[in-house]
């Protein structure tokens, strides 16, 4: 999940101790809000500004009517699960050669995509290690 951290970043997340996920406006973004199930986990990412993995997420609420508009369009809530020791940069996923694989990369501009298994693992371990 992708957020400008001017605009939603982790830090308010935590603050806030749950949020609705709405706002989307593109249909495979929705799709994949839509594929969310209870206690998936997500990985939060700041976008624009900062450009990395910065903690993790997890779905509380599955996709429902987005409450801001009354077109077909999906929300989900989401909470805190922690933040990572350190952002995991947009530059180290690119470099990795599990993560390089990351549908992030094929579709940049989605603010949700989905994360492999294997994909969240390596991002987990690399927000543990020190530079």
């Amino acid at each position: 999940m992708k957020s400008e951290p001017s605009k939603y970043p982790f830090e308010k997340l935590v603050a806030d101790g749950r949020t609705a996920w709405d706002g989307i406006r593109s249909f495979q973004a929705r799709n994949n809000l839509r594929e969310m199930s209870v206690d998936d986990q997500c990985l939060f990412y700041h976008s624009n500004e900062g450009k990395a993995v910065v903690g993790i997420a997890r779905v509380v609420r599955e996709a429902y009517q987005d409450p801001t508009t009354t077109d077909d369009w999906s929300a989900v809530d989401i909470e805190p699960v922690r933040a990572l020791a350190r952002p995991v940069t947009l530059s180290e996923l690119r470099a990795d050669r599990v993560c390089s694989k990351m549908a992030i990369f094929r579709q940049a501009r989605l603010s949700v995509v989905p994360v492999t298994a294997d994909e969240f693992r390596v991002v987990v371990d690399l927000g543990k290690k020190r530079m």
